[in-house]
């Protein structure tokens, strides 16, 4: 099974997703992180980000693997370093770039062919897996999103202020949904979360109840077909 979890920057995804597939026995896919790890690469190999053709041919090079749950990047595990402002100010080069997105969007498909993921990002249950047996939209207002980034900050005693953090949430919620390719949007069949109200572990409580009910259903759809190469 593969469950997706798509919505805005800082609506917990991440962490959520996380929690989820070790709840659920599940392995975890930060496709965010790769996004990042390409950017914090590019920007220590100087190249110049808005020059995206070269930019593209750079981090389709890349090499990039995940081995239990952990990305490395040019055979390097990928640290907390991708986290910072610096990348958050720079990944939407990547992001938007179109040939770098297809190129990920393969390696995510790749990665999850054998075995159950939950996977977190922008396009999972719209463009990577589109087909994904159980699809997640979470949110939250601008405001919530970024008091929860700047409390990220101070807990990892980096600099952050509300206002600069608000205004730069909104600028990433505008590029995100207008981007070319990959653009974040609500799939038809996902279940909408409004995490506002919500602590991390009822989130995770609620996720998990639905898609326990789902691979329940499955199973039982499974059971209940016959096998045509027994003979009654």
């Amino acid at each position: 099974m593969i469950v997706t979890i798509d919505g805005p920057a800082g609506a917990g995804k991440s962490t959520i997703a996380k929690l989820l597939a070790q709840r659920l026995g599940f392995q975890f896919l930060d496709t965010g992180a790769m996004y990042r790890a390409l950017t914090l690469h590019a920007q220590k190999s100087g190249i110049e980000l808005s020059n995206a053709t070269n930019l593209a041919t750079h981090c389709v090079a890349v090499p990039m693997r995940i081995e239990a749950e952990v990305l490395f990047v040019d055979h390097q595990s990928v640290g907390s370093d991708i986290r910072t402002p610096s990348v958050s100010r720079d990944v939407h080069y990547v992001a938007d770039n179109v040939q770098i997105r297809r190129h990920l969007v393969e390696l995510q498909r790749r990665w999850v062919c054998d075995a159950n993921f939950v996977s977190e990002g922008r396009d999972q249950g719209t463009v990577a897996f589109p087909r994904a047996q159980c699809k997640f939209f979470l949110t939250a207002t601008p405001e919530t999103r970024a008091t929860r980034r700047l409390r990220q900050l101070q807990n990892q005693n980096q600099p952050g202020m509300y206002e600069e953090i608000l205004a730069a949430q909104l600028d990433r919620d505008r590029r995100d949904q207008t981007r070319p390719e990959g653009r974040l949007l609500k799939a038809a069949d996902a279940i909408t979360i409004q995490t506002d109200e919500l602590s991390i572990p009822e989130v995770v409580e609620r996720l998990s109840r639905i898609v326990e009910t789902r691979l329940a259903r499955t199973t039982q759809n499974s059971l209940a077909v016959p096998n045509p190469g027994v003979s009654a």
